[in-house]
This record gives structure tokens, sequence and C-alpha cells, in this order.
């Protein structure tokens, strides 16, 4: 007989809507991690997550099979008590979305006579998925083999990470950060390249003259401003007619002790007070909208925008 505390752990795996899901899937069928990303539609590592802790709590076990882990509901390992709280609660189940897991599995199950391939089994849904060397600075990285820059500017450039994907790119690139010893570091890292300068200097009072640069880029620089406006239209001062301005930046969020610890003076922007800022430095704005979500807590949201200065 389980004590108190047994017993409100075992509560407290089954309290988790996801493991419900996974325990009723797993309930008659063997499953691997893939297929049942692809049955849930979440992440793989959120499914793994869950299936960790379901395993831990001797609910599910798993076996190797090559590169996939299968997963299957241990019931002979079950303890009595889980074993009756389980079927209690499967047993008091029907929900559509539970429903279309069911017919999901079926699916899953069924494409296996065709013995499909690591990439037709993650069809569709492969950037969730891990895989030997596809990372996004792989990818960033062969992208930009297809870029021939001009005269670049970094601004808020810090210790030149960026600076030295754009540098083999550009015809120069210039690095600028307030802070001195940022720009030391940006020096070291980016010695080898012949084409590359550095300033310190303040974004808000930028040391070069108008239509000096093809091309600048704002990356994470705004949240360190308290006159972003002001940044941004010294950023559209210094581009040629024609130039373009890559910005990206947070989104507008309520979690201000936390960017605090990053030095942050800002809680970020709407899409709509962005676009507004770079409309009022009269710049055309071809994008400017969130383009992703982090996937840790607390969520953070990115926005990005691209623009250019009218030719005229």
């Amino acid at each position: 007989m389980p004590d108190l505390s047994q017993t409100v752990d075992l509560l407290s795996v089954f309290a988790d809507p996801t493991r419900v899901r996974l325990l009723c899937v797993l309930g008659e069928a063997e499953l691997s991690v893939a297929e049942l990303t692809r049955i849930t539609d979440l992440p793989q590592s959120r499914v793994s997550t869950h299936l960790r802790k379901l395993k831990d709590a001797k609910l599910v076990r798993d076996r190797r099979d090559g590169s996939s882990s299968f997963y299957s509901v241990a019931r002979e390992d079950m303890g009595k008590a889980a074993r009756e709280l389980w079927q209690l609660v499967e047993g008091r189940l029907d929900d559509a979305l539970l429903e279309q897991d069911r017919r999901r599995r079926e699916a899953a199950l069924a494409a296996r006579e065709t013995t499909l391939r690591w990439p037709d089994e993650v069809a569709g849904q492969m950037e969730r998925h891990y895989s030997p060397g596809r990372t996004w600075e792989a990818t960033a990285r062969g992208l930009l083999g297809f870029m021939r820059l001009g005269e670049v500017l970094d601004l808020g450039s810090g210790d030149g990470v960026n600076a030295e994907l754009l540098a083999p790119r550009a015809q120069n690139l210039t690095c600028l950060d307030i802070s001195e010893r940022v720009i030391a570091a940006a020096r070291r890292r980016l010695e080898r390249f012949a084409n590359v300068d550095f300033r310190v200097g303040d974004m808000h009072d930028l040391p070069f003259m108008a239509g000096r640069f093809d091309a600048v880029l704002m990356l994470h620089a705004l949240t360190y401003s308290r006159r972003p406006a002001l940044a941004v239209a010294e950023a559209a001062r210094v581009l040629r007619p024609g130039g373009a301005l890559a910005l990206v930046t947070l989104a507008a969020h309520d979690h201000a002790k936390i960017a605090a610890a990053y030095d942050h003076v800002n809680s970020g922007f709407t899409p709509a007070e962005l676009e507004t800022m770079l409309g009022a430095a009269g710049l055309l704005v071809e994008q400017c909208e969130v383009s992703s979500r982090e996937r840790r807590k607390p969520y953070f949201q990115v926005l990005t925008a691209f623009c250019r200065k009218p030719s005229t």
C-alpha cells in the first residue's frame, strides 16, 4: 500500500494532460518518439520530457532499435495502485483530441508498412527533429554564400559574432559599439579580415556622414536604447539611397526583471510601434513582424524588420 507521499506523486503524474494523451496513445501500440511527435503534433523536446517522467514513474518502458527509441505502456511493471488509477482514468476518458490521436496512431502504424526512410518519416515536421549537423548556424552559413554586400555598418556589433559571418561577403564592414572593451574583443575575433573597421560610438549620434553605407544591421541593439526612434533615424541617415536596413529586436513583453539582467533598458516593441518608427525615419518597410518565439520560458518573441531607403 503506497504512503501519502507516493500517492501524491502518482496523482501528479496523471494530472498533466500531455502525459495522459501519451499513455492513451501508447495503450494499444508501441511507438517511436518521431511517431508520437507526429501523432500529438507536439515538439519532440516536449514529448521526450513527458516520456521521461512517465518512465521514471514506471508507467511506460522503452527499447532501442537502431537510432530510434520505442515506447509502450508498462502494464506489467506498474504497481497495483498505479494500474488501478490508470484503469480508472482511462475508462472515463471521452475526448475529441484523444480520438484524433487514435486516428493518427492508426495512420502512423499503417505507414510503417512502407518502411519509410528518416526524411519520409518526419516529412512536414522536419524542423522539430534533430538531425546531425542540421543547425540554424549551419543553415545561415550556407545561405550567406548567396550574398554579395557593399559597405556594411553593424550597429551595436558586440564582439563581432555577426560580423564574422558577413565579413567574407562584404566589400567593407564597420563594427560600431559603445563599449571599448567589446570593440577590443571584436578586433581580436576579426583580426584576420582586412576589410573590417572598428569604431567606438553611440548609435544615437553616429560618427559617419549621411549616405555612407549600402546596408545597416541593427541586431538586438534597440533594447539598449532609451531613444529608439533617434537610433533608427540615425541608421536611416547613414544609409545610401536604395540601401537596406535589417533590424531584429524583442517584441513587447512584460518580463522587465529578466531582461534587466542583460542591461536592457526597454521592454521591446509592438510591430506597429516599430513600423511607425521606421516610416518616420523615411524608410520603406518591406517586412515588420513577429518572426519567432523562443521555446523556453518566458517565451520571448522576436521582431524582424527589413526596409529600404528610397532611391530618390
